[in-house]
């Protein structure tokens, strides 16, 4: 008898921030307003789930900090993230599966389900599997564990150059098999959401491209709300 395949048992988690003015996005302002940079998050958080919401899986896990919006489509279950540093909160999504698990960020509109394709292969989480997407900033995108243990990323520093470089090294002194995705890039700064905007422009249905558009327009134009007068 065949093993079961991740088709039988994957659990596929994106890891976000409510997007709301001023707590998300903030490396973005200027040249954005706290709204737009909330809005390009938005954007950003419906383009990853509705990719993510096409792979087939056992469970679909929004592990959100703050409270579901409209940007939520159906068929997720919603967990509290827990308090304290990334790596807690990471560790705290993998705390909740059973059975090999993909958690991905909300940094990476253009992610498509093609991208995460390999981790469906029959094959795909034989042994003791570990499948890293690498970010261009020096972190990650993409973690998958085929026997989730939270200590695999407990202490890991998170938001730096090398965080990626230190993640990928504790699954390999782990004994890990790690299986690399490709190289993408995360929506950090306004450089960032120009070059995933353009590389996202001509994809149908897409939020995130058409959210810049107009951001972009706004601050190009000079279109800003003035502040009210002092009284």
């Amino acid at each position: 008898m065949s093993a079961p395949g991740p088709r039988d048992g994957l659990t596929l988690l994106v890891i976000a921030k409510e997007p709301v003015p001023g707590r998300v996005k903030t490396r973005l302002t200027p040249p954005f307003t706290p709204a737009e940079a909330a809005a390009l998050a938005a954007a950003a958080l419906a383009d990853t789930l509705a990719a993510v919401s096409v792979l087939p899986a056992r469970r679909r896990v929004l592990v959100l900090d703050g409270r579901p919006g409209p940007w939520l489509p159906g068929g997720w279950e919603v967990l509290p993230q827990c308090p304290g540093g990334l790596d807690e909160r990471i560790a705290h999504a993998f705390a909740h599966c059973d059975g090999p698990a993909l958690l991905v960020g909300m940094d990476t509109p253009q992610l498509t389900g093609a991208l995460p394709a390999p981790v469906l292969a029959p094959d795909a989480w034989a042994g003791r599997t570990a499948w890293f997407g690498p970010a261009t900033d020096g972190g990650f995108w993409a973690l998958g564990l085929a026997e989730p243990d939270p200590d695999l990323v407990r202490g890991v520093p998170m938001s730096t150059a090398r965080t990626g470089a230190v993640q990928r090294r504790r699954l390999l002194d782990a004994g890990l098999a790690v299986r690399d995705l490709p190289v993408l890039r995360d929506v950090d700064t306004a450089d960032d959401a120009a070059r995933v905007a353009a590389e996202t422009a001509a994809r149908p249905g897409g939020r995130f491209a058409a959210e810049y558009a107009r951001c972009a327009r706004r601050v190009r134009d000079g279109a800003r709300p003035r502040r009210a007068a002092a009284r």
